[in-house]
């Protein structure tokens, strides 16, 4: 369980850190947000109890029999890992609003298939990962706005010119 938890929460720690490094960047605040977006203060919080809530999942399916066992679930599930930490590089780095919703469609999209591999294996794993469901969906449609909202500025990258 250490090992799933030090993975899951260390990569989520090590990318805010490199992301929230340059203090001085205005381009969130600066960009155009529809009516329903959250304070800023409700996003680590949020994603703390997401990254807890996918570890605790993961732990479940290792359980099972461990990586040899469960090769494909655990395999998913990292391949989704992944997809989640290169969304804040492409959204906060890159700033392309329209490459991160399309990046956040095929995590969604990961995250699903890896709740049916959980729930093939423990159906209590799979239910731990729909607020992570739900959150990516409010996420991508949250990061769909903001790219209708602000496509034709100029300080935001699009990859449709």
């Amino acid at each position: 369980f250490t090992f799933i938890l030090g993975v899951t929460l260390g990569g989520s720690y090590i990318t805010s850190a490199l992301t929230m490094a340059d203090e001085g960047d205005t381009w969130y605040e600066g960009l155009e947000k529809p009516s329903w977006t959250p304070p800023n203060t409700v996003f680590g919080p949020v994603w703390a109890a997401l990254y807890f809530l996918m570890a605790v999942a993961a732990f479940m399916v290792w359980r099972r029999g461990g990586f040899m066992k469960q090769a494909l679930p655990l395999s998913v599930y990292s391949v989704q890992l992944v997809a989640n930490f290169s969304w804040v590089f492409i959204y906060l780095e890159a700033k392309d609003l329209l490459a991160a919703f399309v990046e956040l469609c095929c995590l969604w999209v990961l995250i699903l298939i890896t709740a049916v591999l959980f729930g093939r294996v423990r159906r209590a794993s799979a239910f731990l990962l729909i607020p992570y469901l739900i959150w990516v969906f409010f996420a991508g449609s949250l990061n769909y706005e903001l790219w209708r909202l602000n496509k034709d500025n100029n300080s935001t990258n699009t990859t449709s010119h």
